[in-house]
């Protein structure tokens, strides 16, 4: 039995298609040999069809095209500005900074402050994410 290889890159599944394909080893046994080796999740038989036909018609690239599409909005230069904002006020909503930044949505500055920036809100307040420490002494928990 031979060993399974799991979550494979898509070019190292399209470059063994190529190269079966360049045997002349047919796109049924294939997918046969495929699924043997990365599992029954690895391509539809319909894709590695696909592909084939795509070799065979001379394409040699194993790797996805460039695909049109839009470009992200979130880059340093945004991420340090909304940063600064932050210290402005930190109990700023996402709102307030739709504000201040009226050509950005307020699903891109959630996804920069909480993903970018790391903050979480706490308390009306935002603050940057940190591992909490349970503590269990009397001490540590008095109000100061």
């Amino acid at each position: 039995m031979f060993k399974t290889i799991s979550d494979p890159a898509d070019c190292e599944v399209r470059s063994v298609i190529r190269f079966l394909n360049a045997k002349k080893v047919n796109p049924a046994a294939i997918h046969r040999q495929l699924v043997e080796i990365y599992g029954e999740n690895v391509m539809t038989d319909g894709m590695i069809r696909k592909w084939v036909r795509q070799f065979n018609d001379g394409r040699t690239i194993v790797h996805d095209e460039a695909r049109s599409g839009r470009p992200s909005v979130v880059n340093n230069g945004l991420v340090t500005k909304v940063n600064e904002k932050i210290h402005e006020d930190r109990r700023f909503t996402i709102r307030m900074l739709f504000d201040e930044f009226p050509q950005i949505s307020k699903t891109v500055l959630h996804e920069i402050v909480t993903n970018h920036l790391n903050y979480r809100k706490l308390c009306s307040r935002w603050v940057p994410k940190t591992p909490l420490r349970m503590s269990t002494k009397r001490s540590d928990l008095a109000v100061r």
